[in-house]
């Protein structure tokens, strides 16, 4: 007999129905003994067998029921006839529903139901004849095969929302709003002032003019007539001569400069980001690192100096060479991890950087050969003296060994030009007095320039004490100073590796105050004179990039625990993500060290080019000359590119000293005789820059007798030789 149960219990109803039905009867049960139910009494049974089996689907449906059994094995057609009867809207209802194989891709739903009985799992007729089931026509589709393009559609959007897409554009957005206005009127300004900038504007138009046309006049420049291997007179920024090989002229050389300046904060960003994360920090503390390193206080001082600014290859090498060999500071050394083709590419980017310039590439070069010679030995020790067995690679030692010595090779090249000049120019070689000069004092560290927006006015008067605070206000930020005290304490990194990186952080600050450490008789000097280049670094201070380095490696290894620790926190919570305020606690750091660097450099306005300049040959002289007079001439000149005597660099070589003495006297017969032996043909003279010179007089003095013509075009007076 069959037993009810609640409607509540549908599955139970459904079983035991089921075997009633289904099953042989026992052994002690003949089919006659078995007594007469009323009429009433199976409708009722049959009813609520149905309403049990509703039940349960609409329990399926809401997800909150257990899955309906099906009809069991065995039993002849008319058996099965029945069960079908009355559990038919229960099996119509599960592959409405699309439970099994087919239905929703979980294996095991409505699965007795649809097959146990012989019918197929996508609802084909089964054994019995039965008519088939209607929904059959619902089955799946076949699966699409996608399109190249459709391929290719999402390799472009995975490639857009990788964190390494995300985070160059996001360096790049950054730039443009930490370097505002400079992007503002990029064909007319400069930051900070247009003297150097526009000096390093020329060096860029001059690589790309001069790679173009005649590349075997690279070293002679335009400028500093007629002396020999005048590019090298300064750092060259040769790194970017591609970008000077697009357009001509003064406002194009403006354009491609404040364009550039904005994309070496982006790289230098960018580059320290991804240094970081190689190393193991989370990315908000790698986003700390790279704004700490591309913006910290000190460098809004070097706005004018590009060569400076254009710091982001270091970084980005040392992290292409680090995830090559397959090394992370977090997690060491990894063999799996290795792979060649970063290696080369790290070598590459390191010889890209230092061809923009020794100043700030040849500590760099010096910092990868300590790198090397260390790894060697440390890798010969534990082979050699504790037998460890750690897989090199021959592939990635042949990577090695071919890019260093692209890297030595670019260097060596690079270096000819510049020791030339030295043999040349022999006074232009730099001494331990004049280091002293540049040298800046403890207080150095804790003051800030006159461009941070935040602590410029507040520090004007740690400023005023300083002999030459535009290379002696090294402030990293107070930020970056708390942040990293607090990587001391709490971190990712090891007690070991904090206590390194706080080394090498002292061991870079004491370099950079030059001759202030107990005058560096064990420090500076020692590296000035034996180390072979060393001598040209004009001012240490520079030497605090290594340290913001440092700094913000340490303070990314504090902000990563924080941020774990956050991690850790929502993982506890139900349910389980952080709350707002925890999120905007992990920017908070961020946030910090974006303040600090912002700036309020100004942007002045370069003096248009004159039309004498588009249209006189050269070789030529323009008057007044003088070291902030002769930079813009130097910009001017590249429509042309025609000879002038004029030039801006590190040092003054005599004779252009000697031209600009014996110029003050100009138009008169010992000037004019001296300028043609030299080979000077025309001579310009700026009326809007003469006032309170000997040139406000003479300009407009008879030339009888001295075989020269003279000519007004504009405000420039043209003597023509």
């Amino acid at each position: 007999m069959t037993t009810q149960h609640s409607a509540g219990d549908g599955t139970k109803s459904i079983s035991r129905d089921t075997r009633t039905v289904g099953e042989a009867a026992p052994d002690d049960a003949k089919p006659d003994q078995t007594p007469a139910a009323p009429p009433d009494a199976d409708r009722t049974g049959e009813d609520a067998s149905r309403q049990d089996g509703l039940d349960q689907v609409e329990a399926a449906k809401d997800g909150t029921g257990p899955t309906p059994a099906g009809p069991a094995k065995g039993g002849d057609d008319k058996a099965a006839r029945e069960q079908n009867s009355a559990g038919e809207d229960l099996t119509d209802g599960a592959s409405k529903e699309g439970n099994g194989k087919e239905g929703n891709g979980e294996e095991g739903n409505g699965e007795d139901g649809a097959s146990k009985d012989g019918n197929a799992t996508d609802g084909t007729a089964g054994s019995g004849g039965r008519k088939p089931d209607r929904w059959a026509a619902f089955g799946p589709a076949p699966e699409s095969v996608p399109t190249w393009y459709g391929r290719l559609g999402r390799r472009v959007g995975r490639l857009l929302i990788h964190e390494w897409t995300l985070a160059a554009f996001g360096s790049l957005a950054l730039a443009v709003l930490m370097t505002w206005p400079t992007l503002r009127y990029p064909a007319h300004t400069l930051p900070q002032d247009y003297w150097d900038p526009s000096l390093q504007a020329w060096q860029m138009a001059w690589s790309g003019h001069a790679l173009l046309t005649d590349p075997a006049q690279l070293w002679h420049a335009n400028s500093f007539f007629p002396e020999r291997w005048s590019f090298a007179f300064s750092d060259t920024l040769l790194g970017y001569a591609p970008a000077g090989m697009i357009g001509v002229g003064p406002e194009a050389a403006l354009l491609r400069y404040n364009i550039i300046f904005v994309l070496a904060h982006a790289l230098a960003a960018f580059g320290a980001y991804v240094l970081a994360r190689q190393f193991g920090a989370s990315r908000i503390g790698s986003a700390v690192a790279g704004v700490t390193y591309a913006y910290a206080p000190w460098l809004l001082a070097q706005a004018g100096h590009l060569h400076v600014i254009s710091n982001g290859g270091i970084p980005l090498a040392l992290a292409m060479l680090a995830r090559g060999h397959g090394w992370s500071l977090r997690h060491g050394y990894r063999p799996e991890r290795r792979h060649e083709g970063w290696v080369y590419a790290g070598w590459l980017v390191a010889a890209w950087q230092l061809s923009l310039g020794f100043g700030i590439g040849l500590p760099f070069a010096y910092v990868l050969a300590g790198i090397v010679l260390v790894a060697a030995v440390i890798w010969f020790a534990k082979r050699i003296f504790w037998r460890v067995r750690r897989p090199f690679g021959q592939r990635l030692f042949v990577a090695d060994l071919i890019g260093g010595l692209i890297f030595a090779g670019v260097g060596v090249l690079l270096a000819i030009p510049y020791f030339t000049v030295t043999q040349l120019h022999p006074y232009a070689e730099r001494t331990i007095a004049d280091i002293a000069v540049f040298s800046p004092p403890p207080s150095g560290f804790v003051t800030a320039p006159a461009e941070s927006r935040v602590w410029g006015g507040l520090h004007e008067g740690a400023r005023s004490i300083l002999p030459w605070h535009p290379e002696m206000t090294l402030l990293p930020g107070f930020a970056l100073y708390a942040l990293a005290a607090g990587g001391l304490l709490l971190s990712i990194w090891t007690v070991r590796q904090r206590l390194l990186l706080l080394a090498g952080v002292l061991v870079t600050m004491t370099l950079s105050m030059g001759t202030e450490f107990f005058d560096g008789r064990f420090t500076y000097v020692p590296l000035f004179e034996h180390l072979p280049g060393w001598s040209g670094i004009r001012t240490p201070g520079r030497l605090m990039l290594w340290a913001t380095l440092l700094l913000g490696l340490l303070a990314a290894g504090a902000v990563s625990a924080f941020a774990e620790r956050v991690r850790e926190i929502s993982a506890e919570r139900i349910p389980s993500w952080p709350s707002p305020w925890l999120r905007l606690a992990t920017l908070i750091p961020l946030v910090l060290v974006i303040a600090e660097g912002t700036n309020r450099t100004p942007q002045p306005v370069v003096p248009p080019q004159p039309a004498a300049m588009r249209s006189v040959e050269g070789p030529l002289l323009v008057l007044p000359s003088g070291q902030n007079h002769d930079q813009p001439v130097m910009l001017w000149s590249t429509t042309r590119f025609q000879d002038i005597v004029n030039g801006g660099s590190g040092f003054v070589p005599r004779q252009l000293d000697d031209v600009r003495r014996v110029a003050m006297t100009f138009p008169d017969q010992t000037s004019v005789d001296y300028l043609r032996t030299l080979g000077v043909r025309n001579v310009l003279v700026m009326r809007d820059r003469i006032a309170g010179t000997p040139w406000e007089v003479s300009v407009d003095a008879p030339v009888d007798g001295l075989g020269i013509t003279r000519e007004e075009i504009d405000s420039v007076v043209v003597f023509r030789l």
